[in-house]
């Protein structure tokens, strides 16, 4: 990417963040809606499934942090899908500016508020008496390995995006799609709890191998098998959905 590509994304990154201050509802999917699930699943399925609140919030914070990053790339496909609907790329067209910029400043942006969603939810689960218990290099490799899946998923709903008529089109096939993909997996629950047919699909499920990556990373264990998975996973996202879009959007604008 070139460096008028790389600035003109910044740009646009910046101006979509920006625009928090006249609209803080945006914030709502990466802050309240992700608190909600961790109290929800601590307190509510917590003692049930781990035997107490306390020892389920080791087992599932990991999990829900996963699907509170799964869920929030749909907003970036909803996000793109307002802007072309509303003709802003039609405007930014007009520009003097990189081509894939509209499309880059987006996903950017919307990693940013990844991040933060991050440490709110463990900052959230310390309060919780949720404790880390490994050093800050593997923090910092969970922090890595959750954005870098993060920008490789968003690719999807961003194809979505480029071929669907509305944004309430994009949420409905992401909810399809990220849905039994969450909750078919052990973010939420031990796989040797499951019947065996499907104890099958979740071990293979993308979603449990980087819950269980992130369990790792956070509390200790085996690590190396599911960062390695993870990030075949992540590049396999990118690899196929990234060309996809690309193709999809220059048709579209």
């Amino acid at each position: 990417m070139s460096t008028l590509a790389l600035r003109n994304t910044g740009t646009l990154a910046w101006r979509t963040l920006v625009q928090l201050k006249h609209n803080p509802f945006e914030l709502m999917d990466f802050s309240f809606q992700p608190v909600i699930f961790l109290l929800l699943f601590t307190y509510v399925f917590g003692g049930a499934i781990a035997g107490s609140p306390s020892d389920y919030l080791v087992f599932g914070l990991a999990g829900i942090i996963v699907q509170n990053m799964l869920f929030s790339t749909l907003n970036t496909g909803v996000g793109l899908n307002t802007d072309i609907s509303k003709g802003v790329f039609d405007r930014l067209r007009a520009m003097p500016i990189s081509r894939w910029a509209p499309l880059s400043g987006r996903i950017v942006a919307d990693l940013i508020k990844q991040a933060w969603a991050i440490v709110l939810l463990l900052g959230v689960g310390a309060l919780l008496g949720f404790r880390i218990t490994t050093g800050p290099l593997e923090v910092a490799a969970m922090f890595g390995l959750l954005l870098l899946f993060a920008f490789a998923t968003a690719w999807l709903p961003v194809l979505v995006a480029m071929v669907a008529a509305s944004p309430e089109k994009v949420q409905l096939f992401g909810f399809l799609l990220v849905f039994p993909l969450t909750f078919a997996s052990s973010a939420f629950a031990p796989t040797e709890t499951m019947p065996g047919w499907l104890q099958a699909f979740v071990k293979i499920n993308p979603v449990s191998i980087l819950s269980d990556a992130v369990r790792g990373l956070l509390n200790g264990g085996p690590v190396a098998g599911p960062v390695t998975q993870s990030l075949i996973w992540a590049a396999v996202l990118l690899g196929v959905f990234a060309p996809l879009s690309v193709r999809a959007f220059r048709r579209r604008v």
